[in-house]
């Protein structure tokens, strides 16, 4: 019997021993703590990619970056299971759930920040709460003059963005902002603000085309999808303003009133007006709401007449929306035809149309177009109801266009901080400054901003669709200069910074700097932590010094100058330290003293960014 045994026991062995072979390590990890309870020595080889899966993202599939030979590394945020119990993760290899690691789901705390990374070699899984900021960076995807998708060659803008995904994650990209997404009323040829129909994300023929300006519905959910891959989030541009394109005319009764003080009436009359919104291109699906002349407030244009004035309509209840921004005396009408932001049906059809759009697209936030033009508190009502009917946090940021720093502040208070916006006055010192042929005072160029007065709902930009030149709000900031104001919204402690496509990938009149910003990105991601020690002292000359933290304890000296070259003494905290110029525009080397100070230089009307070595 002992013969046996021993037979069968040296049996089960050698089966053990292939199976170990063909699966590789066998490990289980305890799902608590994460801790390895048994392993072997055998390992595989090294994986071509590492997939995070876990209720962030829904159990999908998200990329994780490789760091090192067998070593890949995600930093992800856990709510409190998004619907799937308790918060808890795996790594997947091959994302279809064939092999994956632990045995049994990893479960971390809730509303928690982490750092995973994942050893393919002995799949080890390391798990540390990730207790640094987060160093976003928002890029603009689109520029105003981009081409009309190509129906032959069923190419966009859409399909381009996914095959730069790869490039957005590993330079430090974490967000995109991307264009209105559905018809617009000059179909295919519509940048997206002439808002049609806000269900037609480029799936019914209407308005001349199938496609949008950027390509397909089926492009547009990819796009979502790929970004998500590679832990991109997504925003979506939101017009609530005004819809165009109208179906058909109706008569309504209007009061004309002035151009320039909206509360001075003119004249009553009829009017034909473009308000019967049917969508017969859609034959319903997804919505049966039909747009109406009661369903908005006024409009600029009479058929009938073919007169262009500012009609508002009257009718029970019918006035300008309060409160609104108060150029003009009241600036709720924009264009088109504007939408009554009082009438219960119109509310209830944004609340219905924002819950479908979270749902069938998977966006994770929103840009808000002309927010000073809407009632101030309809905002506080709808992201509310967003947030609270898809469970998503839904970051926010508007766009009320004004240099003028106590609006922006009131209108934060106003909706009590549900959004941030957009720093319109730092934009314009940009502007200023790039065209003052180097005589704009730079100790004030955050003077009056957002992003010194509320840098927690400040998203700082240099350049965006609007300030191109040729367009509305054309302010734009000379191309000498982007380098400089790029380095001050990405390298500071303060602000959202967001990335415009044009500078990165040219745009007419605008030179692209894809080099240039890519590699301030990378910095931002790779030395942009810690302490922050200011030198705003001179006409010409600033700079600022980054000390680093836990997580990346390398220092970062940035300087900067609209003028001539020269240099600045400032505070490194680290003694006979190494520096170098990250961008290469000083091939020299700065040494700092043995009280922690050095000597940093600048060319004229340029930037360096010294990084420890």
């Amino acid at each position: 019997m002992d013969k046996v045994k021993r037979f069968f026991l040296n049996v089960l062995v050698i089966i053990t021993l292939i199976l170990l072979l063909l699966t590789g390590c066998v490990k289980q990890v305890d799902e608590n703590s994460g801790e390895i309870i048994t392993s072997t020595s055998i390992v595989k080889g090294e994986w071509a990619q590492a997939y995070f899966r876990g209720t962030p993202n829904n159990w999908g599939t998200t990329l994780m970056q490789k760091v090192a030979p067998n070593t890949w590394e995600i930093i992800i945020t856990f709510n409190n299971g998004d619907g799937y119990g308790s918060p808890r993760f795996k790594i997947d290899h091959y994302g279809d759930w064939s092999e994956s690691y632990p045995a049994s789901d990893y479960v971390v705390e809730p509303y928690t920040t982490y750092k995973i990374t994942f050893y393919d070699d002995t799949h080890y899984i390391d798990v540390k709460k990730y207790t640094s900021p987060i160093n976003g960076v928002m890029l603009q995807a689109f520029q105003w003059y981009l081409p009309e998708y190509d129906e032959n060659t069923q190419r966009g803008l859409w399909v381009e963005l996914s095959e730069k995904m790869s490039d957005f994650a590993s330079m430090g990209i974490t967000a995109l902002w991307m264009p209105p997404a559905y018809k617009g009323q000059a179909g295919k040829s519509d940048v997206g603000y002439g808002v049609y129909d806000m269900y037609d994300l480029g799936e019914f023929n209407q308005k001349g085309s199938i496609a949008t300006k950027y390509g397909t519905k089926d492009q547009y959910l990819n796009v979502v999808s790929s970004a998500h891959l590679y832990n991109l989030q997504v925003y979506a541009d939101v017009v609530f303003n005004h819809r165009m394109g109208a179906d058909a005319t109706e008569w309504v009764n209007a009061t004309k009133v002035s151009w320039n003080d909206r509360n001075l009436e003119l004249e009553n009359r009829e009017i034909e007006a473009w308000t019967v919104f049917d969508f017969p291109g859609r034959a319903n699906k997804y919505s049966d709401f039909k747009w109406r002349w009661y369903y908005f407030d006024g409009v600029d244009w009479d058929q009938s007449t073919q007169e262009s004035a500012i009609f508002r309509f009257n009718g029970i209840g019918k006035e300008w929306d309060w409160e609104v921004d108060t150029e003009n005396a009241n600036y709720d009408y924009l264009m088109g035809a504007d939408l009554d932001m009082e009438h219960p049906d119109v509310v209830q059809e944004l609340k219905n149309w924002g819950k479908w759009y979270v749902d069938f697209t998977n966006v994770d936030g929103f840009r808000l177009d002309a927010v000073k033009h809407i009632k101030f508190d309809f905002f506080n009502d709808w992201l509310d109801y967003m947030r609270n009917t898809t469970g998503k946090e839904l970051f926010t940021v508007g766009e009320y266009w004004s240099t003028d720093i106590n609006k922006l502040n009131n209108y934060i208070t106003k909706t009590e901080g549900r959004m941030s916006l957009f720093d319109v006055p730092l934009h314009q010192h940009f502007h200023d400054a790039s065209n003052a042929g180097g005589y704009y005072d730079m100790r004030n160029i955050f003077n009056g901003t957002l992003v010194q007065s509320n840098p927690v709902k400040a998203v700082t930009f240099v350049e965006n669709h609007d300030t191109q030149p040729g367009q509305s709000l054309s302010s734009s900031v000379e191309d000498w200069f982007k380098p400089l104001a790029y380095a001050m919204i990405l390298l500071r402690k303060d602000g959202y910074p967001c990335v415009f496509y044009g500078d990165m990938y040219g745009a007419p009149n605008i030179t692209a700097q894809y080099e240039i910003i890519k590699k301030l990105i990378e910095a931002r991601k790779l030395y942009a932590y810690g302490d922050q020690y200011d030198y705003l002292d001179h006409w010409d000359i600033i700079g600022w010094t980054r000390l680093g933290d836990l997580e990346h304890p390398k220092v970062m000296a940035v300087i900067l100058t609209d003028g001539p070259g020269g240099s600045k003494w400032m505070y490194v905290g680290k003694k006979n330290a190494k520096f170098v110029d990250y961008l290469g525009n000083r091939s020299d080397e700065v040494w700092s003293n043995s009280d922690g100070w050095a000597e940093f230089k600048v060319n004229g009307g340029s930037v360096s960014v010294w990084v420890e070595q």
